[in-house]
């Protein structure tokens, strides 16, 4: 065989298997339960589109929302995002109804404003890629009601989707959980070599050697949850979590460089969190409509995020002069709403407040870790509701309307009234509102108050300036096909 018949040989070769594989992959359905390939299922959630404002030379869209308040005032301005979630399933022996899952999650977005198809991995903010699960898990063990899972995995319960907050209990990150009827237990192990977070640094100067070298420390979050019936509609889930850092040093011996040493070792610290989670069922309205009721406060290391993003395993605000979030804490409640009234209209509405305090004395602007400097209080407000008109099978209507206000420290208040009208086009013909994809065109109006519109708190602002009112156009499609 010469060497062009073995390279055309090789060819062959590769595309019959990619044929292949691509007709399994066409063929296989979804939905993990239903999937024709008994081995292999495929999810994805995505967004993508496009967006334009006619300011300053009719460049693209920019959000309206509030300064580090994330897609909390409404997400319909969001940028291009895709997830693809491979899941491969594995037999038991015959007779055992063991489920055995591993499960991998891509997720894929671009570092700038760029769309995503305008751009790569090697073009200035281009794309990022994630990986932000790869876990095996093992549910419903010898038929027990038991779950088991190893990896690193997006562990999270309810959601506001209108606002992509994942509240109460965003437990992501890597560890190892067991599941047992009501019952949760999970370790979360946390660690990470940014230097630019203000989150208490997950490094430190390993002298264990006798040659200084980095090395990681890691935050430990042990989680535990409970679900109490009440009632055939309703439920009550209690959660508790209490999170460690070590110092690294373990009181060992300093180095002859104390001022090194002092740059990068850092004192133990903990916090903790205790919540709870009312959910009621309507059971006289169509199906799917509920109320969820949550209250969680946490203290210490365990006061939360900001920006929209809610894992109680974030930190807020600046340490104090001990470098310890001692005294730090957070209270966040969220009330969230789902009224399917008809086949006509359908209703989804939320609250969320939030209070944060970080370890810090000041509640203005504080010292953190490596000469920077946060806001060490916080407080923000934020009321919103979405219509759905279902005006045809394939037609439907949404009409939002969101106020969110947020104060830093001793700052004025900055706050925004934003409404959003988007007719959408579902090819899928289903009256509801989970129903995807939808098609989308977007048109949203805001209102700044005074001191926002004056600190350019907003994205919108700070690309037109001081302006009483922004507006946001775009043609937006949005899918998930999941379990």
């Amino acid at each position: 065989m010469t060497s062009n018949q073995y390279f055309k040989c090789r060819i062959t070769f590769v595309f019959v298997v990619l044929f292949a594989l691509g007709t399994q992959l066409t063929n296989a359905q979804i939905n993990y339960e239903y999937s024709n390939n008994k081995n292999f299922a495929l999810g994805s959630y995505g967004r993508v589109g496009v967006d334009w404002s006619f300011e300053n030379g009719e460049s693209i869209g920019r959000r309206l929302n509030l300064n580090n308040m994330g897609s909390i005032g409404g997400r319909l301005e969001e940028q291009d995002y895709v997830e693809l979630v491979p899941n491969f399933m594995f037999r038991p022996k015959a007779g055992d109804s063991t489920e055995i899952h591993v499960q991998v999650r891509l997720s894929i977005y671009s570092r700038s404003l760029t769309y995503i198809g305008n751009t790569s991995t090697s073009g200035t903010g281009g794309l990022t890629f994630q990986l932000p699960e790869l876990y095996a898990e093992a549910r419903n063990i010898r038929g027990k009601d038991l779950n088991i899972w190893i990896g690193s995995r997006v562990y999270r319960g309810p959601d506001v989707h209108i606002a992509d907050h994942f509240y109460y209990n965003d437990h992501s990150g890597q560890g190892v959980g067991v599941e047992y009827k009501k019952s949760r237990l999970a370790a979360i192990f946390v660690s990470s070599v940014d230097t630019t977070s203000t989150l208490p640094p997950y490094f430190y100067l390993n002298i264990e050697t006798g040659t200084p070298s980095a090395a990681l420390r890691q935050r430990t979050v042990l989680v535990g949850e409970h679900d109490f019936k009440v009632n055939e509609n309703s439920t009550i889930s209690a959660l508790a979590e209490l999170h460690y850092i070590g110092d690294g040093n373990n009181g060992n011996e300093t180095t002859e460089n104390e001022d090194i040493e002092d740059a990068v070792n850092f004192p133990s610290d903990r916090g903790f969190v205790i919540g709870g989670r009312y959910h009621n069922e309507f059971s006289r309205m169509k199906a799917g409509s509920f109320n969820d009721f949550t209250l969680r406060y946490g203290t210490g290391i365990a006061n939360g995020g900001d920006g929209g993003m809610s894992k109680t395993w974030l930190t807020y605000g600046a340490p104090n002069e001990s470098l310890t979030f001692k005294g730090a804490y957070s209270l966040a409640l969220v009330n969230h709403t789902v009224l399917n009234v008809s086949d006509n209209y359908a209703f989804n509405g939320y609250v969320i407040l939030t209070h944060s305090k970080g370890g810090a004395d000041s509640n203005g602007l504080a010292p953190t870790y490596f000469g920077k400097e946060v806001y060490n209080r916080k407080t923000d407000f934020t009321i919103g509701s979405r219509n759905e008109f279902f005006i045809s099978d394939y037609f439907h209507l949404l009409a939002e309307l969101h106020y969110s206000q947020r104060k830093d420290g001793e700052n004025p208040t900055a706050s925004m009234t934003k409404l959003s009208v988007s007719p959408v086009l579902v090819p899928t013909g289903k009256r509801n509102i989970w129903a995807r994809p939808h098609l989308r065109f977007v048109a949203s109006v805001a209102r700044y108050n005074d001191y926002a519109m004056e600190s350019l708190y907003s994205p919108y602002l700070q690309f037109v300036g001081e302006k009483r009112w922004g507006y946001y156009l775009g043609f937006k499609a949005e899918w998930w096909i999941w379990k």
